[in-house]
This record gives C-alpha cells, structure tokens and sequence, in this order.
C-alpha cells in the first residue's frame, strides 16, 4: 500500500508543466451576505473541460512516458476525469478509452465523445472495479487513475497556490470528496504553506463514505444512493485515499441533496454560475455553518451538468 502525497516542490513543478493547457481561474466573493461566514468560490467550471480534472489528467500524462503515450490512455471516470483525459489524448494524438458507470450524466458522455474519447458504459460495480485493477479487460492502454495517484493529486494541489495567493489569509478551504484526489492534493499544497489553514471535505449526505470512514476511523461500506450529485460519492474509499485524507483533513462535512440544490440556484441567481452537484456541495457545507467563520474557500469543482437538469433545479424554487 502506497500514500504517498506531493510535496510542495512537486506542486510548484506542476503549475509549471501545466500551465499552457489550463486555466488560472477566478477565486470571487459568493453574491450574498446571509451566511455564517465570507465565502469565495474558487471557479473550476471556468476549466476548458468544465472541471478541475484537466490539472491532474495534463500534469500525470505530462509525466507518462512516450512510448507508454503511445498504447493510447485508458480512464475510469463518471465524465470528468475521462474529460481531461481525452482533451490531453487529443492533443497529443492518441486513443482514448473511457469506462463510465451506466449513470453517467448524458451531457458528460457526449462531452467525452466530441472529444475523440470511446466511451464503455459498465455496471457501478465493475466501473468501480476499473479503479481498483487499473485495467480493463481487453484493452491495452496505460491507465491513468482519476485520483490515487500523486501526479494527479499534484495536478490538483496547484489550486492551492493559487488560493493563496489570491486570499493568503485563507481561514478555510471546503473541497468535494469524490475519491479524494482533489482533496488531498489541495490539502498537501495548503498545509505546506499555510498549516493553520483549515481543510474541511464535502459530501453529500446521501453517497458519503469518507464521512462515514473518517467517524469509524477505517474505510466503511455504506448505502449509496445515487442522484443528481453525480461528481462525488460512492460506496465506500479506497484505504489509500482514506490514509491520505485522515492525515491531512479537519473535518468531513455533509449536505443533503436539498441544501445542494438550494446553493446550485442560489450560485445561478447571484453569480450567474452553473455548478455541477459536486460544485456546489462546498457552498452548501459553508452556508450551513460547517466550515465555521472567517474566510472560507468553497471549491466549485466543475459546471457539467445537464442543460434539462438545470431547467429542473431552478424551476423547483426554493
């Protein structure tokens, strides 16, 4: 077992391999003064792909051999890992392949698809299983993991810096728990440079294992149930990810699927932002009151979402 973490320098060497493919994007002040605390919202739906995973996909192909390349790259993903991936396979000319669970969001799919990207829709049970054998059978590719895998999670620790530079007096950072690579990487970059900064991870209430695992002390199997929060939950994590969150995580925080879709439109009426569930699980925890006061960094993970589940979501009103 390997819980290995990034370092700072290897965070810094990150941004800088990355820097022609994604975005330095916008960190901004929620539109509204009715919560416990100042809430910023670091805008990862601005990504070219709508999501942060094109920093750990660009940074861990960045680092991937040639002839490995060559094979072409196999992904897991519920959409935007296999999003990120597929944009860099593009660009570099090789195949891609994409196994997704049978739920995958339509728009994510035909997203991956426009890229160039096959996609194999499979049963959650054997999508989940992609990520535990980094294979598929019939396939010959190198696998790049969505999340345990520390070039991916230095990737995704460049948000870090960039948090903190633009608001070095940070009090808080809330991040989506999906399978814990943005978490940890972002957490390794933060508590390297500003330790008493807090880390506080977001779920939803109804697919939250690492809150379940975080309070039992050890990976723990739970009811999942599935929703229009498709970027995050699952059953369980994996014991890496657990060893790596546990380290370096304050607090597991948990919205229900009501206050999710309460900030998805209060993020669309006063900052004209469209998060994907996963996006918007963060600003849910911080108006809660989770994250605590102070200065608190709400990491919109990604704005890929259905245009008819947008309609649906604010429509429904408060």
């Amino acid at each position: 077992m390997s819980t290995a973490l990034p370092t700072l320098d290897d965070i810094r060497a990150a941004r800088t391999r990355i820097a022609a493919t994604v975005v330095r994007t916008p960190l901004v002040r929620l539109g509204t003064l009715d919560g416990p605390a100042e809430i910023y919202l670091k805008l990862e739906n601005l990504q070219p792909i709508g999501s942060f995973k094109l920093r750990g996909a660009t940074n861990a192909m960045a680092l991937t051999a040639p002839e490995k390349l060559a094979r072409g790259v196999l992904t897991a993903s519920a959409g935007n890992m296999a999003q990120g991936v597929a944009w860099r396979a593009r660009a570099l000319g090789i195949p891609c392949t994409v196994i997704a669970p049978d739920t995958a969001p339509a728009t994510k799919v035909s997203a991956i698809e426009r890229l160039g990207g096959r996609v194999i829709k499979v049963p959650f049970v054997e999508w989940w299983q992609t990520f535990e054998r980094r294979a598929y059978p019939g396939i010959d590719a190198t696998f790049i993991h969505a999340f345990d895998d520390p070039d991916v999670m230095a990737g995704n620790g460049t948000l870090a810096l960039e948090i903190l530079e633009d608001l070095p007096d940070a009090d808080a950072i809330v991040i989506p728990w999906g399978g814990g690579g943005l978490a940890c990487g972002i957490a390794a970059g933060a508590r390297a440079l500003k330790p008493g900064c807090r880390m506080h991870t977001a779920e939803v209430a109804t697919a939250a294992p690492f809150a379940a695992s975080l309070a039992a002390g050890s990976p723990q199997v739970i009811d999942h149930q599935p929703s229009w929060i498709d970027g995050i939950g699952s059953r369980t994590v994996f014991p890496d990810m657990f060893a790596r969150g546990r380290s370096l995580i304050d607090a597991a925080l948990v919205a229900t699927v009501e206050e999710v879709a309460a900030a998805f439109r209060l993020l669309a009426e006063r900052n004209r932002i469209i998060a994907e569930g996963a996006g918007a699980c963060p600003v849910a925890c911080a108006l809660s009151g989770g994250a605590g006061r102070g200065k608190i960094v709400c990491i919109v993970s990604g704005g890929n979402v259905d245009l008819a589940k947008v309609s649906a979501l604010l429509g429904a009103g408060p």
